[in-house]
């Protein structure tokens, strides 16, 4: 018979107390599934705790069964990483002892860690509004800086408003996390006018054209009430297209075996419980009632869950998005962090199950995005609420002008034919004419993503009209 593992004591600890200020010998126990009854648990506890105290890690409040531990100060904390905390990919960013401690392990050289397959536990003991990655204070930091507007607005209003900035630094930051070596200009041609980079592998444009239809599909998905296993599954596809050996596989659940690079973990083999485990963490995110809390969730259980063939980083990324679209709260787009910051923070969920990592880096990360489009909001007016009400009409009937090569006098007869045909009342009508209106007339290569139109239909119906 197999001893039974013994849980790591000490990494519980400092999980725990980068949730909670201070923690008991029972909340040790309790955590690491071991007995506070039991001598010989409660001794092992004691010997982990004491340690931590040693290496001026926690200090100790109280006596005999009224003591708890808490966290020491940043400065003594930050002495005993010193190699962690004066360089490399998270010098500026704010690191819990939890967060310190898995790095030093994912740090190491691969052949040191400890190999470990999918723990199915780690999905099926999270219970919604009960357990949670992100605690009560950095859940308020993160609606503070990330609510947009304190009005109330249909789902998906500020990622709208926000569109065209937004399309190009999620595509431009989620590919670059991929190795992607498009610069943010190149970015911003190739899905503004459709221009590819010279030089640049064909897969490259390929990919982040495959991320603006796939945050175009989500705002556009943004009043449904639930994030369905259909959603997921689409936006894997919209990523993924014309970049899987299978087309097949692209949008579906894989059936067979993959593995991941420069990691100890071997994803789930078994295509039933793979499919079985994918609808629990549906079940489970619809269930989640906070945005950020959700957010999170989907950036670490879909990442590790590796549920499709390849592409799972890039569907994580964009799935972690769908809560604060939905929310009008600033959306994620992974400015400024660092490729290997993000492997190592995704290393200690592969192999630790630990979100510590991660959870730091999602704020600061968060942070800096808000930051971003907190800017780009000063500059923008407040949203024409007629253009909210009838976005569908309005970008059909701009649609159909450009398809059909309407142009000249022709347009204002056609545009009020198809207000008629789309029933709108007679006393938003007027209005909603000389809306559709201005916005033909400020037509440009770089808006009209928002309309569904391609470079090359914009250029025919451009060239229509000077004939």
């Amino acid at each position: 018979m197999a001893a039974k593992k013994r849980p790591d004591v000490e990494s519980v600890a400092l999980k725990l107390l980068s949730e909670k200020q201070e923690i008991s010998l029972h909340d040790v126990a309790h955590a690491s599934g071991l007995s506070k009854s039991d001598e010989g648990d409660r001794k092992a506890i004691r010997r982990v705790l004491h340690s931590l105290i040693e290496r001026g890690l926690l200090e100790a409040k109280g006596a005999a069964r009224a003591r708890v531990y808490a966290r020491t100060t940043k400065e003594l904390a930050t002495t005993f990483f010193p190699s962690v905390k004066k360089g490399g990919v998270f010098t500026d960013i704010q690191l819990s002892p939890a967060s310190e401690t898995l790095l030093l392990y994912v740090s190491k050289k691969q052949q040191a860690r400890t190999p470990v397959g999918y723990n199915q536990d780690f999905l099926r003991s999270y219970k919604p509004n009960q357990s949670f990655y992100l605690g009560e204070a950095q859940l308020a930091e993160l609606f503070k800086i990330g609510r947009a507007e304190n009005t109330i607005r249909p789902a998906g209003t500020y990622a709208r408003h926000i569109l065209n900035r937004l399309l190009i630094d999620l595509s431009w930051n989620s590919s670059r996390l991929e190795g992607n070596t498009y610069s943010l200009l190149e970015t911003k041609r190739l899905i503004e006018l459709g221009e590819s980079a010279t030089g640049k592998n064909a897969s490259e444009a390929q990919m982040i054209i495959n991320h603006k239809s796939a945050i175009e599909y989500i705002i556009e998905s943004a009043a449904e009430e639930k994030i369905t296993s259909h959603e997921v599954c689409s936006i894997h596809s919209l990523l993924s297209e014309n970049l899987l050996g299978d087309p097949s596989a692209s949008g579906r659940v894989r059936e067979i075996a993959v593995g991941i690079s420069g990691t100890t973990y071997m994803p789930l083999e078994n295509s039933h419980v793979l499919k079985e485990c994918f609808h629990l963490f549906i079940e489970k995110l619809n269930l989640i009632k906070n945005p950020f809390e959700q957010s999170l969730f989907s950036l670490v259980h879909l990442s590790y869950l590796q549920a499709f063939e390849d592409v799972n980083k890039r569907t994580a990324r964009l799935v972690a998005n769908i809560p604060l679209i939905k929310d009008n709260l600033r959306p994620l787009s992974f400015a400024e962090v660092e490729q290997e910051a993000y492997i190592k923070a995704l290393l200690g969920v592969y192999e630790k199950n630990d979100v510590s990592l991660i959870r730091d880096l999602y704020m600061w990360a968060y942070q800096r995005s808000s930051q971003k489009y907190s800017a780009i909001q000063q500059s923008l007016g407040a949203p024409n609420l007629l253009k909210l009400k009838y976005r569908s009409a309005i970008q059909d009937i701009i649609r159909a002008l450009i398809l059909e090569k309407v142009v000249g006098s022709q347009v204002v007869h056609r545009i009020q034919n198809l207000i008629e045909k789309n029933n709108i009342p007679e006393a938003d009508a007027t209005a909603l004419f000389r809306v559709i209106e201005a916005e033909v007339i400020s037509l440009h290569d770089g808006n009209i993503a928002r309309f569904r139109i391609r470079p090359g239909e914009f250029e025919a119906w451009k060239k229509f009209s000077k004939n």
